[in-house]
């Protein structure tokens, strides 16, 4: 327990260690994590007034951030298949920045809910009607709890077996990392089956939006770990071969390519048969009676994958890292967009009783989201922050320093060869 505890004053007092860039990013976190914050406090007096849901729209940009992060969640599952299942050895040492990213990922969901509930006390009311296993939502919560916690139990003991200089016991660690493998794709299928359950929301009733679910997340998850690796490799002493860049590029390309698919296998089936749920898919890509604030969004994402996909098969610039990483910013970006405003707001337009009510985030909403991301992503940086050098051996039970390494950016590599 000693050891633990003095663990954890030390990767404290890592954490607050860095090059200049380092800090002025974690400040910059810290600074929008506060101002969100205070938008949470305004919303817990005022109530869910402060933000632009309505009685017709009653999920706005918490739930639409909410599913994307699932998705980013569920997505580390691909560092760890090529890791553990076909023993590549070049993604092997990087599997815990996916694990960690899944870590970071899922707070964020579970502090969107909270932002959503508008108070933290209706999660009693939740576990005292749990109503399990016949609630879908009941399903959900053990899902996402369950991941945090296997990810939170991998990562832990792995880092400090590392800082201790022990080998970590197999029997610690791979029966869970292969349980965490079937829940990453379980967390993102419960999400999807709670939106499919609502009958009375005709937009999301359709088998194809668990497949859609898990195709985005897996191109928008391993798109992020792509660039926070180079990241890493860039400010610090952490090894991150370009083959393994490669080797995601190839899952992001295949992922995104279903993704596309399968969207144009819905937009062919509302428009072309007509189905119950035409009419929001017709406010959502159309707009509807002079109803359009979603086109742009739907539009704008469509896009943005568009091109994304273009670059990962052009033979001239897919294999350039500089390009790659346009390509993962905009997919990133567009699956955000089709996910959130492009999911979960046109199944509530119309409603039911044929009302069209359009959603737009307040400024209040938008700065608790931007709060709740800025916080997630301090986390992720504060963990691979303490990863890394405890990883490369910097910092161990039987060293005396702290030194920081981002002082001392790594070498430039080259990008991605072919």
């Amino acid at each position: 327990m000693k050891n633990y505890l003095t663990f954890l004053l030390r990767c404290f007092r890592l954490s607050l260690v860095g090059h200049r860039s380092y800090k002025i990013w974690i400040i910059s976190l810290t600074a929008i994590s506060l101002l969100g914050l205070n938008a949470y406090l305004k919303q817990f007096v005022q109530g869910l007034a402060t933000t632009g849901m309505t009685d017709q729209v009653s999920w706005g940009m918490y739930i639409a951030n909410f599913t994307f992060l699932v998705g980013m969640a569920a997505a580390a599952v691909m560092l760890v298949i090529p890791a553990y299942i076909y023993r590549n050895k070049e993604l092997h040492n990087l599997v815990i920045y996916g694990e960690l990213l899944a870590v970071a990922a899922i707070i964020m969901c579970l502090m969107f809910i909270t932002a959503d509930l508008g108070r933290p006390d209706r999660f009693a009311n939740l576990l005292r009607r749990f109503n399990f296993p016949d609630s879908v939502l009941a399903w959900d919560v053990i899902a996402l709890n369950g991941y945090l916690l296997l990810n939170v139990w991998i990562c832990g003991y792995l880092i400090f077996k590392k800082y201790m200089n022990k080998t970590p016991s197999k029997k610690f660690y791979i029966p869970f990392v292969f349980i965490a493998i079937v829940w990453a794709f379980s967390i993102h299928t419960v999400t999807a089956f709670l939106y499919q359950g609502l009958g009375s929301r005709p937009f999301w009733n359709s088998a194809v939006i668990a497949p859609r679910f898990l195709a985005s997340a897996f191109a928008a998850g391993p798109a992020f770990i792509i660039v926070t690796l180079q990241v890493i490799r860039h400010f610090t002493s952490c090894e991150v071969k370009d083959v393994a860049l490669k080797t995601l590029k190839g899952i992001v390309t295949i992922a995104l390519t279903v993704n596309m698919f399968l969207l144009g296998c819905e937009v062919f089936t509302e428009f072309y048969t007509g189905s119950a749920h035409a009419v929001s898919a017709e406010y959502l890509f159309l707009g509807l009676h002079g109803h359009s604030a979603l086109v742009p969004w739907i539009w704008t994402a469509i896009t943005f994958n568009t091109i994304a996909l273009i670059i990962l098969y052009a033979p001239r610039i897919r294999d350039r890292m500089a390009w790659v990483n346009v390509a993962c910013v905009l997919m990133i970006v567009g699956i955000w967009i089709e996910k959130g405003m492009g999911l979960i707001i046109p199944a509530f337009v119309p409603s039911p009783l044929g009302e069209i009510v359009e959603y737009a985030p307040t400024m209040n909403e938008t700065i608790i989201c931007l709060g709740i991301w800025a916080f997630g992503l301090l986390c992720y940086t504060i963990l691979v922050r303490v990863t890394v050098p405890v990883l490369s051996g910097e910092l161990s039970v039987d060293s005396n320093t702290t030194k920081s390494t981002l002082n001392t950016p790594s070498p430039s590599k080259e990008g991605v060869q072919s």
